[in-house]
């Protein structure tokens, strides 16, 4: 398969503008033609990497859009600390994930202006490690007719030749949502600081019968083994738009894409199909696949998940992709995408998976929405953040179900290590770990699954549900709920529960529930306080119930049973913050005895988000 060459899009000495307003010039450097200049420079000029990756031929240093200085935070109560989030104002999807050259980089939707959602670019920020993200200007604005109205949510590839290229969804100027493409202005800068759109944009079209202005977020985009290029689009179709929909394009060449005339798949009763996702998984192994791979012939499966614009939720399915002809099964069709499973039962939507080629995962990243006012987004000037990112894999036994778990980065930050070991808990009972407090922490607790004695089940328990909003932590039961409560006053005043209950019923036997309960969480009662929870799958031959939570300020992240449920909560405790914050252990069941077998805390260092800034200037 021949390797995608950009220079026959573009005729030497065309001129282009960027997003950012520079000047460019398409011309002859060094007897090489296709490359890109600022039209300002008489002649070629490149920015060459000292050895080691430093860039010391002009300095980097990067503001917001009014000019202030982002490495200045200020010090909020709520602010996280070690996830990301712009310095201020509105941020939502994250987009255009990828590695290239050395640098994590996150686009993501953000308006430059306010702490509401509007105006809405391309934000860019990189990393070396997931976690200490730099800011750098908006990587793309709305300045031509096709993204006027808005620079909309799109995804990177990486051509054979190792080039990115960003597609995305522009708001066109009569309101109809067109797919564009752009390239990096210098393919050898690793920050990627400039990028052109392509003068053919745009470069999709909503297909005859289908929505123009439900037509958006394109996927990144895979190579079959014909060495077409294939790409989705969210959509819906369908009387009122009920059918959720993944519009296949497809591509000899990544300049002219074609509609495949029909979708890859499609769901009834789901609604618009926001934010698509579509990647390879191992049915062995924790590794990730890059997008394109079939892995030799070994077994894979396909996951293709998508966010619901109804509900909020990210939904997806495990199944097989059949590449000669272009379909999708679901492995369970009960399970199927936007019925079945989520990536995450809190707050956690628009999500975007990329794979790492340099530590062979598949990452995965979401955006995590505020619950307080708008007006207290205001105050603050800022709102929402980044989900931790974590590494996706497939459980090896289920075959059916994802598993999620913080990169292993984040454990970088851990300090002041506590162990408490073999602690009973008795019907009503907690207890304070006092040696340890705070509002950052990373927390691995165990405890020993209860006998469940099979008895006459009395009829409430039979009708119980997964509704953890209306059976919370204090709420006492035969078989639960029993947790931790984190980001709590000494007295309970305030606090945020993370538990395990249980349920029975004559056809399915015992279930096990995980909740994150916000009902308590803060004395502040302007804000949503909506619990959350699922079913969490338990062996029978596991003897262990686990939790991994971390917690952040105004966040609290739980991964139950090794990342097959996970929940995203967003807390604002008025007293319960920094060193005023504790933990307490209980167990509110009015039966059962629970031994925590091990409960360990870490606190976690702050990360400093800044501007990025080389260390010399010529």
């Amino acid at each position: 398969m021949a390797a995608i060459d950009i220079q026959p899009w573009l005729g030497l000495g065309t001129h282009l503008s960027s997003s950012s307003g520079r000047q460019w010039k398409f011309m002859r450097c060094a007897g090489v033609a296709a490359f890109l200049v600022l039209a300002s420079l008489p002649e070629c000029w490149m920015l060459p990497a000292a050895p080691g990756g430093n860039w010391t031929s002009s300095r980097v240093k990067v503001a917001d859009e009014d000019g202030d200085d982002p490495s200045t935070v200020v010090d909020q109560p709520h602010r996280t600390r070690f996830h990301f989030q712009p310095q201020k104002n509105w941020m939502n999807d994250p987009n255009g994930l990828m590695y290239y050259k050395g640098y994590y980089h996150l686009f993501y939707q953000y308006n430059p202006t306010a702490p509401t959602w509007g105006n809405i670019v391309w934000g860019h920020a990189v990393s070396t490690d997931l976690l200490r993200w730099h800011y750098l200007e908006p990587a793309m604005k709305g300045d031509h007719w096709y993204d006027e109205r808005g620079v909309w949510s799109g995804s990177a590839t990486l051509l054979e030749d190792g080039s990115p290229v960003l597609l995305y969804t522009g708001e066109s100027v009569n309101m109809t949502q067109v797919q564009n493409m752009a390239i990096p202005a210098n393919k050898s800068d690793p920050l990627l600081l400039h990028w052109l759109k392509v003068p053919h944009n745009p470069v999709l079209v909503a297909p005859p019968g289908y929505n123009a202005s439900e037509f958006r977020d394109p996927t990144t985009a895979w190579q079959g083994s014909d060495g077409m290029w294939r790409l989705l689009v969210g959509a819906n179709t369908g009387i009122r738009g009920i059918v959720g929909t993944a519009l296949l394009f497809k591509s000899k060449d990544f300049y002219k894409w074609q509609f495949a005339n029909r979708p890859l798949h499609s769901v009834a009763g789901t609604g618009m199909w926001e934010c698509p996702d579509f990647y390879p998984v191992l049915t062995e192994g924790m590794n990730g696949l890059e997008v394109s791979s079939e892995n030799g012939g070994s077994p894979v499966k396909h996951v293709l998940k998508i966010s619901s614009d109804d509900l909020k939720h990210d939904y997806y399915s495990v199944g097989v992709y059949n590449s000669e002809t272009d379909t999708y099964e679901p492995a369970i069709h009960r399970l199927d995408t936007g019925i079945g499973l989520r990536y995450d039962y809190g707050k956690f939507y628009a999500s975007k998976s990329f794979f790492d080629p340099s530590t062979n995962r598949r990452i995965l990243l979401g955006w995590s929405n505020e619950s307080d006012s708008i007006q207290d987004d205001i105050t603050k000037g800022w709102s929402s953040i980044q989900a931790i990112p974590r590494k996706v894999w497939l459980d090896s036994v289920s075959r059916t179900d994802l598993l999620q778990w913080p990169v292993e980065e984040v454990e970088s930050l851990r300090q002041n290590r506590l162990v408490k070991e073999n602690i009973v808990l008795p019907p009503g009972s907690t207890y304070h770990l006092s040696e340890v407090m705070g509002s950052q922490l990373d927390i691995e607790l165990l405890f020993l699954k209860p006998n469940l004695t099979q008895e006459p089940i009395p009829p409430e328990l039979l009708a119980q549900n997964v509704a953890c909003s209306t059976s919370g932590a204090s709420v006492r039961g035969i078989y639960g709920p029993f947790g931790i409560s984190v980001l709590a006053t000494p007295n309970l005043e305030e606090h945020t529960a993370v538990f395990f209950s249980f349920v029975h019923s004559r056809r399915t036997g015992w279930k096990t529930i995980v909740c994150s309960d916000q009902s308590r969480s803060s004395l502040d009662n302007d804000i949503d306080m909506t619990s959350y929870g699922s079913f969490v799958r338990v062996y029978d031959n596991e003897d262990l119930l686990s939790l991994r939570i971390l917690v952040d300020h105004s966040v609290v992240e739980t991964f139950a049973q090794g990342g097959r449920t996970v929940i995203t909560s967003r807390v604002y405790p008025q007293r319960a913050v920094n060193d005023f914050a504790t933990i307490h252990l209980f167990n509110n069941s009015t039966r059962l005895h629970v031994v925590s077998q091990s409960v360990t805390v870490w606190n976690m260092e702050s990360v400093q988000l800044s501007s990025f800034t080389t260390a010399t200037e010529t």
